[in-house]
């Protein structure tokens, strides 16, 4: 498809041999409503599940057709039909069961955030080095149909140098829906916004500062951090904002970014965001400078994060074993994301910018 002249694609291609067989381990809400309908759409290899909760399991295969459930996590790493392990769990709960795929010489893909303290991220990330497996971590929203296509604009030149660049989100998000991450002391950042972070990485690279403010709404339920503002500085002179708040009671609710360049700008919205869970499909429009008439360009966006793009981190694991490279969104590759939320969450405890080195 073109766009002003330009290439762009919003589908996800997967490798020659996708048929691997996948275990799944964790049967919550994220596996059920995105996991699973993408690698379906897909048709992707489903050998078997496991959940602490079996009853959680059982009704996850029974809905999503899975053949086996397994008893135990030691029965599904033994099952050798399974080739990748699928590892969706809270974050504190990764470090012992990446130990455990790892013995077991299966690839995975690690849920997000890789852990909740970064020394244990650096410690996954080794365990897989030294079992020779692949490691990636689930960072979809780098295949989401907004981003990814903003980010085929970006390297073909057609915003030229990129100057400024804005992730703006002011929604409701009902974070009781999920219990353990109300009771976080480190939420959005840590949650949420660690996708734009990883994202931005993504499309300009790496930081050279960073500088973070965190605050809570009146009366708010949950722990953590709800409301965001962080402000990235490059070398060369671009500044990026990322600007988030989950408290808007209105019906006036956005979720937007804006890419501005040297010869052209990029604008949309991630629709997953309006009406959340349920959302619709990313928007996305290009203008050109100094052409008549100075027309936006809109992409006919058909995509949304949830669940198309959750087949990205996927495809991008099944590539690398056969290729044998890194993943996108390798163990490596998202220790630069969480060395970012990091700094930011210093940022704000010590009310300064902090430089990324």
């Amino acid at each position: 498809m073109l766009l002003a002249g330009y290439t762009i694609d919003e589908t996800i291609a997967l490798p020659p041999k996708h048929d691997y067989g996948i275990g799944l381990i964790g049967c919550g809400g994220i596996v059920n409503y995105a996991h699973l309908p993408a690698y379906k759409a897909h048709g992707l290899n489903i050998i078997a599940c496991y959940d602490i909760n079996r009853e959680v399991a059982e009704r996850t295969a029974h809905e999503h057709g899975i053949a086996t459930v397994a008893a135990s996590l030691d029965e599904l790493l033994a099952d050798q039909r399974i080739q990748i392990v699928d590892i969706a769990l809270p974050p504190w709960h990764q470090l012992a069961t990446v130990r455990q795929v790892a013995a077991s010489g299966k690839h995975m893909l690690c849920q997000k955030p890789l852990s909740n303290t970064y020394s244990e991220a650096v410690e996954i990330v080794q365990i897989a080095k030294d079992a020779g497996i692949k490691l990636a971590v689930n960072q979809q929203m780098r295949w989401d149909a907004g981003i990814r296509v903003a980010q085929q604009l970006i390297a073909q030149g057609a915003i030229g140098t990129p100057t400024d660049a804005r992730i703006v989100v002011n929604i409701q998000t009902p974070w009781d829906m999920w219990p353990w991450l109300a009771a976080a002391p480190q939420l959005e950042i840590m949650y949420h916004s660690i996708h734009y972070l990883d994202s931005l990485r993504f499309l300009f690279g790496e930081p050279a500062r960073v500088a973070s403010f965190h605050t809570k709404y009146p009366g708010q339920k949950s722990i953590g951090e709800t409301k965001t503002l962080t402000i990235l500085e490059h070398e060369n002179g671009l500044q990026v904002i990322v600007d988030v708040n989950h408290s808007n009671w209105s019906d006036d609710f956005y979720a937007t970014f804006r890419f501005l360049g040297t010869t052209g700008i990029i604008k949309g919205s991630l629709g997953l965001l309006y009406n959340y869970p349920h959302g619709r499909p990313d928007t996305l429009e290009l203008q050109i400078r100094d052409t008549e008439p100075a027309a936006w360009h809109a992409a006919d966006l058909t995509r949304m994060w949830i669940p198309d793009a959750f087949i990205g981190p996927m495809a991008g694991l099944m590539t690398s074993i056969q290729d044998d490279s890194e993943p996108p969104t390798s163990g490596a590759d998202n220790l630069k994301t969480l060395h970012l939320v990091a700094s930011a969450y210093r940022s704000a405890a010590e009310h300064r910018s902090m430089t990324l080195e």
